[in-house]
């Protein structure tokens, strides 16, 4: 079988953690192409063919798809993929973005949040908020898949030098044009790929008291995240939601204060390797999937815990 992988690129720069992750999943199936599609790219494509079980690289390298924009990158991919058995990407938000459209160009199913590989196939996924696993058999020619990457290790890079081939750029179908970027530039580590989670919920109680999850997120070289309640409530910026509707995230240590355990937040967050909790609530749902929980006022709780680091 021949399985194409996107790469997740963004202004020609390489976003290697959800990549190689990706990557991981893709070698179970097959032999694994890697589509490089940006702007000032060949830096990225030149990584990229250094990790472990690349066997080619397709670059193309134009300025129509700088900007990922949906529209052209998904003709692009439905070109090429007709090559192919199966079209892969990571479940971020370039790629469900733009995996749906090249399903919809191919006349296909998206099976999207790929969880495990089952066979060639079939495909596990989760339902119903994390709640429930479901088993997905395609009978499709082509199968598109968005893998989630937090279930998958990290591909290596190795002493592979896969070849790389320049393709030529689709037709521009011109559906939509960029106008501007507005991102918030950060020194901490970005929330799906972090090693350490703090997120803050409802409990924290204003905006301004959420510098106290900031300050001990600060302390230990952490991302920082939030409920949905916290963010519909004003206290944390959208892109910081941790959730079913939020990012999915999988860290080493995730902790969560001041939240109490909506099916929607544990859906983003219970396959982290250790969750602590911080509640007043002793009966807060949280507690029920956190390996240690304090119960105690975040308020006295956390400032006492960043001094001591």
């Amino acid at each position: 079988m021949a399985i194409l992988l996107i790469a997740d690129i963004l202004d020609g720069e390489l976003n290697l953690d959800q990549t190689a992750k990706a990557l991981t999943a893709a070698k179970q199936l097959g032999e694994v192409t890697v589509l490089c599609a940006s702007f000032n790219c060949e830096k990225a494509a030149k990584d990229i063919a250094t990790l472990d079980g690349v066997v080619e690289v397709l670059l193309s390298d134009n300025e129509i798809y700088g900007k990922s924009l949906a529209e052209p990158l998904s003709v692009l991919i439905a070109s090429i993929g007709k090559e192919f058995t199966h079209i892969l990407a990571a479940a971020t938000a370039l790629g469900k973005n733009v995996m749906p459209r090249v399903a919809a160009l191919l006349d296909v199913m998206i099976i999207s949040d790929v969880t495990e590989i089952v066979s060639s196939d079939t495909f596990e996924r989760p339902i119903y908020a994390g709640n429930a696993l479901q088993i997905v058999q395609s009978l499709d020619s082509f199968k598109v898949c968005t893998v989630r990457t937090s279930n998958f290790g990290l591909t290596s890079s190795g002493s592979n030098e896969a070849p790389i081939r320049e393709v030529d750029a689709s037709n521009n179908p011109a559906l939509s044009k960029w106008v501007k970027d507005s991102l918030q530039e950060l020194d901490r580590p970005e929330l799906t790929s972090a090693k350490i989670v703090v997120s803050g919920g409802r409990g924290v109680g204003s905006k301004d008291d959420f510098a106290i999850i900031e300050a001990l997120a600060d302390k230990l070289g952490a991302a920082v995240g939030a409920s949905r309640a916290a963010v519909d409530s004003g206290y944390a910026p959208n892109d910081w939601q941790v959730g079913q509707t939020g990012k999915v995230v999988a860290p080493d240590l995730y902790l969560a204060v001041g939240i109490s355990g909506a099916i929607q937040h544990l859906a983003g967050m219970k396959d982290s390797k250790i969750i602590v909790a911080i509640n007043k609530d002793e009966e807060a749902p949280i507690f029920q999937v956190a390996d240690f929980g304090l119960v105690a006022d975040l308020f006295d709780a956390v400032p006492e815990l960043s001094n001591k680091i």
